[in-house]
């Protein structure tokens, strides 16, 4: 009996060994199926550095190997797979599976900072310190062109300016930025030097003016330059259109209001109607104008009939109003009377208009 248990026990025993056995054969050969390195075909990194575990997956305690240098940031390059394979061998990382590549694309991430937004981040750092203006009109000319700057990908923070300097008497600029790391790395400073000068609209020339001359709408433009260029005199281009010269100006030149005139109504030598007027009476007759003249303005009109020369204000295109005498009784400024009268020539009006009885025996 007590061998016929020692016989059943030790069978017993025999056939867990060979379960067990079964079992960890299994266990290894999933092991193995899992832990199979399969090679990637495109690689991203965000570090200066390529490690097997970028490369291949099921890296396993080898996967923190650096084998490469990364490439510059937010750049491509490429790998053979033979190249990569022997690598791999010699830290003894064999039997990867290549899925019949022949290269491999390495990419370094990053973050791109682009010019157009270090100008704006810039500008906004100098807006309004030392006497400037508003960042959207500031032009910044940087001492070395910053171009696009590349950082870690791991860099996201927005650009903090730490410091800040601006020196009015020769509008140059000193500005660091600072942007902070996710990883936990020290933060990246960036630094920009240059000049800014505050800019404003302004009506430009596009050609050469002569005095007098009248500015058309195709003369005009519109330019950002510097304000104290401009100063604040500067005409508004809508309302340079159509307005005189008062000087010679060039092309290119800023205008301002003082350089501008209302256009004249009366040209020198021009043919122009005299106008007389008063109570009952309204004469008109030729003149010629000796002076140019705007509306509201005082010049000198010659009387083609009398050939005397009389002063009126422009009133209209080519129309000059004499001024009544004064409401003196005749009697007392007899030679006044005279005087205007004369010089008006009725013999030989243009028009006369309502005229009551008593002012006509008068006039005859």
């Amino acid at each position: 009996m007590i061998a016929r248990a020692l016989l059943l026990a030790t069978a017993l025993i025999a056939t867990s060994s060979a379960a067990a056995v079964a079992q960890t054969q299994d266990a290894l050969a999933n092991r193995n199926v899992i832990a199979v390195p399969v090679l990637r075909a495109n690689v991203q990194v965000s570090g200066d550095l390529v490690r097997i575990g970028d490369v291949i997956d099921n890296a396993g305690s080898a996967g923190l190997i650096a084998i490469y240098r990364a490439p510059d940031l937010g750049t491509t390059g490429s790998l053979p797979v033979a190249q990569v394979l022997n690598t791999l061998r010699a830290h003894h990382v064999i039997g990867v599976d290549t899925r019949d590549l022949k290269e491999i694309s390495v990419t370094r991430l990053a973050r791109t900072l682009e010019g157009k937004d270090i100008e704006l981040q810039v500008a906004r750092a100098l807006e309004r310190r030392n006497g400037l203006g508003d960042a959207a009109n500031l032009a910044l000319t940087f001492d070395r062109d910053p171009g696009d700057v590349r950082l870690d990908s791991g860099f996201s923070g927005s650009p903090q300016a730490t410091v800040v300097r601006y020196d009015h008497r020769n509008g140059r600029f000193d500005v660091t930025f600072e942007i902070a790391n996710d990883n936990g790395a020290a933060p990246v400073k960036l630094r920009f030097t240059g000049t800014a000068i505050e800019t404003v609209e302004a009506a430009v020339l596009t050609r050469n003016v002569e005095r007098n001359e009248i500015l058309k709408s195709s003369d005009v433009v519109v330019e950002r330059r510097p304000k104290a260029e401009v100063g604040t005199d500067a005409a508004i281009r809508d309302r340079s259109v159509g307005m005189q010269a008062r000087r010679q100006l060039r092309a290119g030149q800023p205008i301002k209001t003082a350089d501008l005139a209302k256009p004249d109504l009366v040209q020198r030598d021009q043919n122009v109607t005299l106008i007389y007027e008063t109570t009952g009476i309204y004469l008109t007759m030729r003149g010629k104008a000796l002076d140019n003249g705007t509306e509201g303005d005082v010049v000198s009109v010659m009387n083609l009939q009398s050939k005397r020369t009389v002063s009126g204000t422009v009133i209209g295109r080519g129309q000059v109003s004499i001024t009544p005498v004064s409401t003196t009784p005749v009697a007392s400024r007899p030679a006044q009377t005279s005087d205007v009268t004369s010089s008006l020539s009725p013999a030989a009006p243009v028009a006369v208009a309502t005229v009551n009885s008593s002012v006509a025996s008068k006039a005859e």
